[in-house]
């Protein structure tokens, strides 16, 4: 073989080697990697207020990109930039209100997208990244219970976004320091020590059945009230059916009514008509009688009472001038004669006048007889008036006897009473005890009689009213002690007591004073008086 092509090949293989070493070291970044590569120089950097300076870290941080690693030189290293699902949860956290309670969470982290993020986690996480997950589960136990001891109970469970907010606010600081970001933390659970979240949630609970229960029975009601108006529109609308049916059958049995009468009616109304000309026939008839009678009854009728009332109006005249003239002729007579007694009176006087002593003879008889008139009057009046004065005098003479007798006749009975009283002691005056007691229970029973009507209100009844008559006559007893001096009351003990020692005799002292009493009295003895104060 030529030693040219032998050459040609040793350069080709070289070049393939070469190209092959060029293409193993170049690397390209994925987008959830960062390259750090080490072992090269830094580079000068401006900052903005104008100074230079150089990274002599000699690391090269590449995201996205490519970057071709020297060999021997230069090491490259791969940090993982994809996002960490790391739980979180913490046991015993003692919340502001002193509640222990245990929260769980989750939180999403990653490494940071900046180079000086790459830079840090790699210097802190290269060889073991799977620590990560381990330092920010308790960076965030930590932050979760330094807030929860600023917190509620109520307040984390009622806003857990501020919270959630509030735990990576918290540990922002140390988690940027580590080269890591936390895209988010969800708190998702909250236990309290024993019932304190069931307690918690029990008056709203109270309140939410509550209002459950209030719009269960709003929807009962409406649900009956809307039954109710489908039943009333269902009453209304039977109803408004009756009355429709109602009026047809009324309208169907006038039809039928008025078709089974049409032949009655028909016939009514021809016999109405029948009746009709026969009314007419009848008034023609009736006023051809009409006529007939005042042509052959009333006109010969009236002729005939127009005849006799001038014939009797002739009589009457005839009468009344017959009256008139015999009225004339007795004036004319009597006129005569009063001129007759006219003139002879005018006679008579001139004759007296002539003579005068008739007149005076005339005058005297007349005043004796007025005279003897007058004195016989007198007399009668005297004797009348004397006939009364005497019967005045006996009548006063014989009430002055009346008196006198009846002065000697009681003044002889008060005699024999004192005589009677001296004579019997004790059973004349029991006798006239007797004789008042049914006057004085008479006149304490009177008032009561006149009532028309009692009404008693007492504990005792009508016996109240009994014990009120029965007082009133002891008050009259004893107000007749007190003005006579006599004992009535020890008098009819007395007497009741010798009454009892005698009740083996058959007799009493006072059953025979009763009997003197009744015998010297009016007649009446022991009587039984009533409270309305009559007698029995």
């Amino acid at each position: 073989m030529s030693p040219v092509l032998i050459a040609i090949g040793g350069i080709v293989v070289l070049v393939v080697l070469l190209v092959l070493l060029v293409l193993s070291r170049i690397k390209v970044a994925g987008p959830n990697q960062a390259f750090l590569v080490t072992g090269r120089r830094g580079n000068s950097t401006t900052s903005a207020t104008g100074e230079i300076s150089t990274d002599s870290s000699g690391q090269k941080v590449v995201m996205g990109a490519s970057v071709f690693v020297l060999p021997i030189v230069q090491k490259l290293n791969t940090i993982d930039l994809s996002s960490r699902r790391i739980p979180v949860g913490i046991r015993g956290a003692v919340s502001k209100q002193g509640v222990k309670c245990d929260l769980e969470g989750v939180a999403i982290v990653k490494v940071g997208g900046s180079e000086s993020s790459v830079r840090a986690a790699a210097q802190r996480f290269l060889n073991q990244q799977q620590g990560i997950d381990v330092f920010t589960s308790e960076v965030l136990a930590g932050a979760l219970r330094s807030i929860v001891g600023r917190l509620t109970i109520e307040e984390i469970i009622r806003d857990r976004a501020a919270f959630a907010s509030a735990v990576a606010e918290e540990a922002e600081t140390s988690l940027t320091g580590q080269g890591l970001v936390l895209d988010t933390f969800q708190l998702q659970d909250i236990q309290a020590e024993g019932t304190y979240l069931a307690d918690l949630g029990r008056p709203e609970a109270a309140r939410v059945v509550k209002e459950a229960a209030i719009a269960e029975a709003r929807a009962r009601q409406a649900a009956e009230q809307e039954r109710l108006l489908a039943e009333e529109a269902i009453a209304v609308a039977n109803r408004q059916l009756a009355l429709k049916q109602a009026q047809i059958s009324a309208e169907i049995d006038a039809a039928k009514a008025e078709s089974d009468a049409a032949g009655p009616l028909a016939k009514a109304a021809q016999d109405q008509r029948v009746l009709t000309e026969q009314e007419k026939v009848a008034e023609r008839t009736a006023a051809l009688t009409e006529r007939q009678l005042d042509t052959q009854v009333r006109k010969p009728a009236d002729a005939e009472r127009y005849r006799i009332e001038q014939e009797a109006e002739g009589r009457k005249t005839a009468t009344i001038a017959q009256a008139e003239a015999n009225q004339r002729a007795t004036i004319a007579k009597a006129d005569a004669d009063r001129q007759a007694t006219i003139a002879a009176a005018q006679a008579a006087a001139e004759q007296a006048k002539l003579t005068g002593e008739g007149e005076r003879s005339r005058r005297s008889a007349l005043a004796e007889a007025e005279a003897i008139e007058g004195a016989k009057k007198g007399e009668a009046e005297r004797l009348r008036r004397q006939a009364i004065a005497e019967a005045v005098e006996s009548e006063g003479a014989a009430e002055a006897s009346a008196i006198t007798a009846r002065g000697q006749a009681e003044a002889g009975a008060m005699d024999l009473r004192a005589q009677a009283f001296s004579t019997y002691g004790e059973a004349a005056v029991l006798d006239l005890l007797v004789k008042v007691l049914p006057e004085i229970v008479e006149a304490a029973g009177k008032p009561l009689a006149a009532v028309d009507k009692m009404t008693v209100i007492s504990a005792d009844g009508a016996q109240s009213l009994t014990r009120s008559v029965a007082g009133t006559v002891a008050q009259g007893i004893a107000l007749t002690n007190d003005l006579t001096g006599t004992d009535l009351t020890a008098l009819l003990k007395a007497v009741t007591d010798r009454a009892t020692a005698k009740a083996g005799n058959g007799t009493t002292a006072a059953g025979s004073t009763a009997a003197a009493g009744s015998g010297s009295g009016n007649g009446k003895g022991i009587e039984s008086v009533p409270i309305d104060g009559t007698t029995r």
